[in-house]
């Protein structure tokens, strides 16, 4: 172990986080150690065990840490298209996914019935849903509580394909994104006063970064949006 540098309460936390944070994405829940752990940040177990009573406290805080920074950089930008917010927001929780397989499986397979865990990944999804119902364009306030409806049945489908592909990679990275956002537009167009996305979806293979020209009758409807991404809620959080 190196010599223990002095560190004020917060900034030990910190750092007993980071190295929390990439010992559990770069090996398996079960595989990581609390000694390793605090032989990686250079303290005693005492101390460790002194911010985080468990391997599961640390664990969960390393998560909370991750689910806060991915809402906030989550944008929700007026100037851009629902297509466009929906591209960003997979894309910043698809890199997290990847960066951090590990971590994303443990959390809902390993951990999946822990009560900390699960209230972590319902937050999430509630903050997520939340930021597109306040600007997807209802028919009227019955039509919200549908599309609210939608919007969870789709975070737990994205979730659960999430997951198996994190598993098993079946298909390309861009084609999971335009999967899962094809879903919810197609979900969503029966509810909305306007189609959020008229020239969506892009067709065939390698068309990720192609869209349709807009139909005449619609050139103008796209609406700006919010991103979401999955959690199941029985499971646990992509």
């Amino acid at each position: 172990m190196s010599p223990r540098q002095r560190l004020a309460p917060a900034d030990r936390r910190a750092q007993l986080l980071a190295v929390g944070a990439r010992l559990f994405a770069a090996h398996p829940y079960a595989d990581v150690l609390m000694e390793e752990v605090a032989e990686e940040a250079g303290v005693s177990r005492a101390l460790l065990y002194r911010h985080f009573p468990s391997k599961k406290a640390l664990f969960a805080a390393v998560y909370q840490q991750a689910a806060d920074q991915l809402l906030a950089e989550t944008r929700l930008a007026p100037a851009d298209s629902l297509v466009e917010q929906l591209i960003q927001g997979m894309d910043v929780h698809l890199d997290y996914f990847v960066a951090n397989r590990n971590a994303v499986l443990a959390a809902n397979q390993a951990l999946a019935g822990d009560p900390v865990i699960q209230t972590i990944m319902t937050n999430e999804l509630d903050a997520l849903r939340a930021r597109l119902l306040a600007v997807l364009p209802f028919v009227d306030e019955s039509a919200g509580e549908a599309v609210s409806g939608v919007l969870k049945s789709w975070l737990v489908f994205v979730q659960i394909l999430c997951v198996d592909w994190l598993t098993h990679e079946t298909c390309t990275r861009n084609q999971l994104r335009d999967v899962c956002i094809g879903a919810v537009l197609g979900a969503l167009r029966p509810l909305l006063a306007e189609d959020p996305a008229p020239d969506w979806p892009p067709r065939g293979p390698g068309a990720n970064a192609r869209r349709l020209p807009p139909r005449p009758a619609q050139a103008a409807e796209s609406r700006p949006t919010s991103q979401v991404v999955s959690r199941r809620p029985e499971q646990g959080r992509l």
